[in-house]
This record gives structure tokens, sequence and C-alpha cells, in this order.
């Protein structure tokens, strides 16, 4: 789920300017601190996007890896614990 969040939501950027420029071709054009909104997100808000897209990736299947790992120790344990018993 985590993958196909982050997969969506870099489709969404790098097909949305296209369809903005095209469908919105007026709002696209206005100038936001000397550039033109699509040249703003493009050129400057694009790569910053795909980087806070990966920095989310990472540090959710670092804490998922982990997670995992914590359950599968306390697995084991169980496992451990009720052959001892027997």
């Amino acid at each position: 789920m985590l993958s196909l969040s982050c997969a969506l939501a870099f489709l969404v950027a790098l097909l949305g300017l296209p369809l903005l420029n095209y469908y919105a071709p007026e709002f696209m054009a206005r100038r936001v601190a000397g550039f033109t909104l699509s040249w703003l997100v493009l050129g400057v808000l694009f790569f910053p996007f795909v980087w806070i897209i990966a920095w989310i990736f990472i540090k959710r299947s670092i804490a998922l890896e982990e997670e995992e790992a914590a359950d599968g120790l306390a697995a084991e344990e169980a496992i451990k614990g009720s052959s001892d018993r027997a």
C-alpha cells in the first residue's frame, strides 16, 4: 500500500502539470516570484516534491520493517516459550 500511495502521488505530479497546462493555460501562465506558475512547479517545486515522497517512503518502510522484525521476534519467543513448557 505504501508503494502504491507514493507512486500515485508521483503520477499526480508527473501527469498533473501537463494536464493543467493544457486545460488551464491562463492559470499556469500567471507569474509567481518571477516565474510562470508552470515553470515554478516544474523547475523549482517538482524536485523537492519528489524528495518529500522519497523521504516519506523511506521513513514508513523503515518503520514497517522494524514492526515486522519486532513481530517476528515476538512470534519466535512465543514458540520458544511454548516448547519450553512442554
